[in-house]
């Protein structure tokens, strides 16, 4: 007799039913594993048999025989050790009970019997979830929010005999989660340490950021030394709206596969990766393709301080990322999809020696090495940016205007994106929007058409260019609460769009 549980797999971050069958005839000793397993799921024998002898069952002179199904998908990892033990012990008729196809069992397992966490238990459970699983059990995690699965029966065990007894019907209470009392979460468990009523002058980056986080745009901010690209870049994630369950779980989940932790689950992601960092650690990889820095900042900000310092190739990589929303890794064993859903704020300096357009210094740099520093950004990557912003340092000393708090501009952040919910019917914003949907929803009129394709054949902008600028128009529109794009909100969208480098252009070809 051949006796089925359910398990799950993973192949990035998406899950899959893994059917584990266990067959025990008489023969030469020995406990084979067939279904493409790695190296770690091959060393389930030696902690899956010192399981079974916790039951007094002895397995020498059988012949134990694991497929793990589907047999053309790699299976990875150490969490069909407790599904491989509880179908064993089925087969060895320890346990008489029906065991149902709508339960599955996830976790590693020590040779004491003891059930241990294993790495991507989160995105699993998801998955379970999501392919119709009633039930689940596994092993005890604190990174685990239990109470955001839903319907989900969650049944968490510390030992592979409190799984049988439970199998058997001796429920105890121990095992099962406690009811996590919904209790209203304030937007932020920790404030932010760094706040827009802190940044004296710069109101027009303000105003900026403000856009870009109200309809998730990407931005590109240049000036000299010191004069506050990193200071605003720090501060962005204060204005942005806190995340859904659903993206915490996405986020949560990611983190685990990267063996990384998260400080606030609520926090939108920041990740500032330094400019040495290889194509690797910035797009994933690895001989088990593993979330990089744009997977990792899913639903946040990726802060690419010196942008015009890393590698024009890494730059390049982000191509795919910033058009999809995702990830796709090819390696010979096996191709994995992350998402990398991010906004990019990216920050440089106008010439090679930082100074170009300066108040207070002057340039030393020739136009060839000024055009060869840009030059580092390809102009597929220029195109994906849709704000380009230029900054100056301030005075200081403006000690009598009041700033205003991220808590302000985070209200009208908040306000813009139900707009945005309300009208796409679901949790899309404005850049991530198919542009289709977008023209449906909110068309240009005549006018308005002819006005941007005139500035956009002045400038030589591409269609790219001229759709995002559309999209920052429906943007500046909606934190206006208009209902349809004005002209205003054009004007100011193209402003944001040339306002930037096209005046240092200017002043390079004039040294």
């Amino acid at each position: 007799m051949t006796v089925k549980v359910s398990s799950i797999g993973l192949k990035g971050l998406e899950g899959y039913h893994v059917q584990v069958e266990v067959r025990i005839t008489p023969g030469t000793e020995s406990m084979v594993i067939v279904g493409l397993p790695d190296a770690s799921v091959k060393e389930s024998r030696e902690r899956v048999i010192a399981a079974l002898s916790h039951f007094d069952m002895d397995v020498t002179d059988q012949k134990v025989v694991v497929n793990l199904s589907p047999a053309e998908q790699k299976k990875n990892g150490p969490l069909f050790d407790l599904a491989i033990a509880i179908a064993s012990l089925k087969e060895l008729n320890v346990i008489k009970g029906v065991i149902s196809v709508e339960t599955a069992f996830i976790g590693a397992l020590s040779l004491d019997g003891t059930i241990v966490k294993a790495e991507g238990m989160l995105p699993a459970l998801i998955s379970a979830k999501a392919l119709g699983l009633k039930r689940v059990y596994f092993p005890y995690d604190p990174a685990i929010p239990v109470h955001m699965l839903g319907d989900l029966e969650c049944i968490v065990v510390q030992h592979i005999e409190e799984v049988v007894n439970h199998l058997e019907g001796q429920e105890s209470l121990s095992l099962l989660p406690r009811a996590t009392p919904q209790i209203a979460k304030p937007l932020f468990r920790e404030p932010p340490q760094k706040d827009f009523c802190h940044v004296i002058g710069h109101e027009h980056a303000k105003r900026a950021l403000e856009i870009a986080a109200a309809g998730e745009h990407n931005i590109l901010m240049s000036g000299p030394p010191g004069c506050g690209k990193s200071l605003l870049a720090e501060t962005f994630p204060s204005i942005l709206p806190a995340l859904t369950n659903q993206a915490q779980l996405e986020v949560l989940s990611l983190y685990q596969l990267a063996g990384e932790k998260r400080i606030s689950s609520q926090m939108t992601p920041f990740r500032h990766p330094h400019h040495s960092a290889s194509s690797v650690a910035i797009i994933g990889g690895g001989s088990t393709p593993r979330p990089g820095e744009i997977s990792l900042a899913h639903h946040g900000i990726l802060f690419l301080d010196e942008i015009a310092e890393f590698t024009k190739k890494t730059l390049d990589m982000l191509r795919q990322p910033l058009e999809t929303g995702q990830v796709t890794i090819s390696r010979a064993h096996s191709t994995v999809t992350y998402p990398s859903s991010f906004l990019l704020i990216g920050a440089m300096n106008p010439c090679p020696c930082g100074y170009l357009g300066s108040n207070s210094h002057y340039c030393t740099c020739t136009q060839k090495q000024i055009q060869s520093y840009r030059n580092r950004l390809s102009g597929p990557v220029y195109d994906r940016i849709d704000i380009l912003l230029s900054l100056q340092s301030v005075n200081l000393n403006q000690t009598g205007k009041r700033q205003e708090s991220s808590i302000e501009i985070r209200k009208r952040v908040e306000h813009a994106r139900a707009i945005q919910y309300d009208r796409y019917k679901m949790e899309l914003t404005n850049a991530k929007v198919p542009f289709e949907l977008l023209m449906e929803l909110s068309p240009l009129s005549s006018n308005q058409q002819t006005m941007l394709t005139n500035v956009a054949a002045k400038q030589n902008w591409s269609n790219r260019v001229q759709i995002k600028i559309i999209r920052l128009a429906r943007t500046i529109s909606d934190l206006a609460g208009e209902t349809m794009i004005t002209d205003t909100a054009i004007w100011e969208a193209m402003t944001l769009r040339r306002w930037g480098l096209h005046k240092q252009n200017v002043m390079a070809r004039e040294t």
